[in-house]
C-alpha cells in the first residue's frame, strides 16, 4: 500500500518526475511521494528516447537551460554517482531550405550571444570534416562541439537513487485514478493501490499528462505522436566521434550506437496515438532518405528498432507552471522531444516553483499554461 499522506505526489517516474522529486528533496521538502503506473523507472518516453542532448533552440529561455543541463550532464557521475555515458560529439544540423538557414542564422546569433561556443560552416566545411555526408542540396549547417547524447535510464536511475538517498518514495506499479480537489485546493490522489492525501500533485505524466489534466477538469494541451527508431549491425566505417547528424528539412538524425548506428525520422502525417507498434514499412523512408544523405549508409543492416512517444503541444514548447484555479497542481510537459536534454534544469524550475512560488533561476513565462489563448512565438527547432 501507498503511504496515507504526503507533501508532495508526483504522477510519472521518467526523467522530469524524478529530478523534480530529486530537487525538492535536495531543498529539503519531506514526504515525496512519486507514483509510476509501470513497473519499472523511466519505462515510458525516457527509456526509449535516443537520448540527444543539445544547446541549439531558438529561444533564450531553452538556450540557457539546455546549457545549464549539459554542465550537469557533465558533472553527472562525480554529483550523481551514476555513469550515464555522455558522449559530447556534437550536434551536426544540415540545412537545405533557404528559410531555414534564415532561422538558424537568427538562432546562432542568439546562440551566440548567450556564449554557446556554436559554429556555422559552409557546404565545402563539412564536406572536409565529415565526408560520407553528401551535401550538393546542403546551403549551410550548424555544429556545436559540447552537444551529444547520454544514456536516459542512467540518467533517470541517477535521479531516483538520489531522491531515494533523500528521503523520497518511489511506488511503482501505482496508477493514479483521479484527484481530489476541494474549495478549489488539491488534496490528494486516488491510486490502484489507494489514496495519498497530499496538498501539491505535480503532473509529469509526459505523453499521458492531458489525461492526468482532464481529472481536474482541465485541458492540458498535449498529444502522444509515435517517434520510431532503428538500430543497425555494427558499422565500423563511421567513426565513433561522429556528430548527432540532423538533416532538418526532412527530420531525419542519425548517431553512432555503440559499434552500430541509431536512425530515425520523424513522420509528420502521423495523428496522435499512443501507438507503440513498430511500422518496418516506415523503416524503407528512413533508410532510403538516409542513403540519399550519407551515401556510405547502403553498406548498414538493421537489425531492430522501435517505437517511443512525443509528448507534443501546439507551439512544441512545454507547459512548466501552475494551473489557475486549482491550488497545488502543477505541470511540467509537453517538451515535444526535448524532455530529456533539459531535466537538470526542469527539476531545478519545479523545485523554485513549488518551494518558492515562482522560478527563479530561469525565466520560464512563454512556458506558462494559459499561453495557448494568446499569440505567442514558439520553439522552432524540433525533429
Amino acid at each position: 500500500m501507498v503511504p496515507p499522506k504526503a507533501n508532495v505526489v508526483i504522477i510519472g517516474a521518467g526523467i522530469n518526475g524524478l529530478s523534480t522529486a530529486y530537487h525538492l528533496a535536495l531543498k529539503g521538502v519531506k514526504d515525496i511521494v512519486v507514483v509510476e503506473k509501470e513497473k519499472f523507472i523511466a519505462a515510458g518516453s525516457t527509456g526509449l528516447s535516443v537520448g540527444g542532448i543539445r544547446q541549439q533552440f531558438s529561444t533564450e529561455v531553452n538556450v540557457k537551460m539546455a546549457m545549464y543541463s549539459v554542465k550537469k550532464f557533465e558533472k553527472f557521475k562525480e554529483e550523481m554517482d551514476e555513469d550515464i555515458g555522455f558522449h559530447q560529439v556534437g550536434y551536426l544540423f544540415l540545412l537545405t531550405d533557404p528559410e531555414d538557414v534564415e532561422l538558424f542564422r537568427q538562432s546562432y546569433n542568439l546562440q551566440r550571444s548567450l556564449g554557446l561556443e556554436v559554429e556555422w560552416l559552409g557546404p565545402d566545411e563539412v564536406r572536409k570534416r565529415w565526408p560520407y555526408i553528401n551535401t550538393e542540396d546542403v546551403l549551410a549547417a550548424t555544429y556545436c562541439p559540447t552537444d551529444g547524447y547520454a544514456d536516459p535510464y542512467s540518467v533517470a536511475n541517477g535521479y531516483a537513487k538520489q531522491a531515494r538517498r533523500l528521503g523520497v518514495r518511489i511506488e511503482l506499479e501505482t496508477e493514479v485514478t483521479g484527484i481530489k480537489v476541494e474549495g478549489g485546493k488539491v488534496k490528494g490522489v486516488e491510486t490502484t493501490k489507494g489514496p495519498i492525501e497530499a496538498p501539491i500533485v505535480v503532473n509529469t505524466a509526459g505523453p499521458y499528462a492531458r489525461l492526468i489534466g482532464k481529472m481536474i477538469g482541465v485541458d492540458i494541451p498535449v498529444d502522444p505522436y509515435r517517434r520510431q527508431v532503428f538500430v543497425t549491425d555494427a558499422f565500423p566505417d563511421i567513426p565513433p566521434d561522429w556528430p548527432m547528424t540532423i538533416d532538418f528539412k526532412y527530420h531525419w538524425y542519425m548517431r553512432k550506437e555503440g559499434p552500430g548506428l541509431i536512425i530515425g525520422m520523424s513522420d509528420l502525417t502521423e495523428p496522435p496515438s499512443f501507438n507503440l507498434n513498430v511500422d518496418w514499412s516506415f523503416m524503407e523512408k528512413v533508410v532510403e532518405h538516409g542513403i540519399k544523405r550519407i551515401p556510405i549508409l547502403e553498406k548498414a543492416r538493421i537489425v531492430r528498432g522501435w517505437a517511443g512517444l512525443y509528448e507534443v503541444t501546439p507551439d512544441n514548447q512545454p507547459i512548466i507552471d501552475t494551473i489557475p484555479g486549482i491550488e497545488g497542481f502543477y505541470c511540467a510537459a509537453g517538451f515535444s522531444g526535448h524532455g530529456f536534454m533539459l531535466s537538470p534544469a526542469t527539476g531545478l524550475v519545479m523545485s523554485e516553483l513549488i518551494t518558492e512560488g515562482k522560478a527563479i533561476t530561469f525565466d520560464i513565462t512563454e512556458f506558462r499554461y494559459n499561453r495557448f489563448a494568446e499569440e505567442i512565438k514558439g520553439e522552432k527547432h524540433v525533429i
